[in-house]
C-alpha cells in the first residue's frame, strides 16, 4: 500500500472512529495505541498464512509486538471494524473481555490489536480448535455461565474471553428492545423472534446463552449442514420439552456423564427449560 493511500485511509477511518466515539460515549474511553502498517507486517511476518487462527468473518493472526504475543484482527467491512473498536474500548476492563491494546487505521479497513489468548478458540461443538481438546464439564459450565456470545477465546487458564463486538448494539435504560435495519444472525444461535422481526433485547442474548449451554452439554454444533439440508440442534426431537424439563442423560455428551459421577448425575438428571 502506497504512502498516500495509507494517509487517506488513516484520515477516513480516524474521522469515523472519532465521530462514533463522541456519539457513543462522549469521546471518553480507555486509551489505546495506534500501530502502523509496518509494525503489523513485522509482527505477522507480512501476514503469513501460517499465523492465521481464524478466517471465517475476518482474518485473525497471531503475532509478536513489543516482545509480547498478540492477536491481530483484520476486518473486511469498515463499519463492523469501527463498532468493534468502540465497544472493545469500553469493555477492556472486564475480566471476560479480550483486552484491546490498539488499532491500525492505515489499512482500508481498520485493524485491531488484542491481547493473546493462549488456548485459542472453540470448534462448533465446543471443543478447543488446537488439538481438538475436550473441555472438562466444569470448564464448559463456567464458560456458559459467564459468556453468552458465539465469539469466545480461552486464555492459558481456560478463562473465557469475548473478542467480537462488531454486531453489538446499545439499548437505552428506558427501552426494552431496539429494532434494527439489518439482521445480525449467527446460524443456530439466533432467537426465532429476532429472525422474524429483528428486535434486539436481553431475550436475544438469553436465547443464545441457552443454545451455547446445549452445545457444551451435548458437544454438538448449533447448526450442521448435510448437503442442501440444514439441521438445528434446537430442533432435535430428543430435546422435546415436556413440562419445561428434559432428561440430561438422553442428550449429554457421554464424557460428561462419566465425569460428573452418579450422585451429581442423579442430582442434575433433569434440566429445566424456561
Amino acid at each position: 500500500m502506497k504512502s498516500e493511500e495509507r494517509k487517506r485511509s488513516f484520515l477516513k477511518n480516524g474521522s469515523i472512529l472519532l465521530e462514533d466515539l463522541i456519539a457513543s460515549c462522549d469521546g471518553k474511553s480507555n486509551p489505546i495505541r495506534c500501530y502502523s502498517i509496518a509494525e503489523l507486517i513485522r509482527a505477522t511476518n507480512n501476514f503469513d498464512p501460517s499465523c492465521i487462527i481464524d478466517d471465517l468473518h475476518f482474518d485473525m493472526y497471531r503475532g509478536i509486538l513489543d516482545n509480547r504475543r498478540v492477536i491481530i484482527k483484520k476486518y473486511r467491512h469498515r463499519d463492523r471494524a469501527i463498532r468493534d473498536i468502540i465497544i472493545s474500548m469500553q469493555m477492556s476492563t472486564h475480566k471476560n473481555s479480550l483486552k484491546l491494546l490498539g488499532c491500525c487505521l492505515e489499512f482500508d479497513t481498520s485493524t485491531l490489536v488484542l491481547e493473546n489468548a493462549g488456548k485459542g478458540g472453540l470448534n462448533y461443538d465446543g471443543s478447543l480448535v488446537v488439538d481438538n481438546e475436550l473441555l472438562p464439564w466444569k470448564t464448559r459450565l463456567r464458560i456458559a455461565r459467564r459468556v453468552t456470545s458465539r465469539c469466545i477465546l480461552l486464555d492459558d487458564d481456560y478463562v473465557p474471553k469475548l473478542f467480537d463486538f462488531s454486531f453489538s448494539i446499545t439499548i437505552a435504560p428506558d427501552q426494552l428492545y431496539v429494532e434494527e435495519n439489518f439482521s445480525a444472525q449467527t446460524p443456530g444461535y439466533t432467537d426465532p423472534t429476532y429472525l422474524k422481526y429483528c428486535p434486539s433485547s436481553e431475550r436475544t442474548d438469553v436465547y443464545s446463552f441457552g443454545v451455547l449451554l446445549l452445545v457444551f452439554l451435548t458437544r454438538r454444533a448449533a447448526m450442521t449442514k448435510q448437503g442442501a439440508e440444514i439441521e438445528l440442534l434446537t430442533a432435535d426431537s430428543k430435546l422435546g420439552v415436556s413440562d419445561g424439563q428434559i432428561q440430561m442423560e438422553t442428550i449429554a455428551d457421554p464424557k460428561i456423564l462419566e465425569e460428573v459421577g452418579g450422585d451429581e448425575q442423579a442430582h442434575n438428571s433433569n434440566c429445566r427449560i424456561s
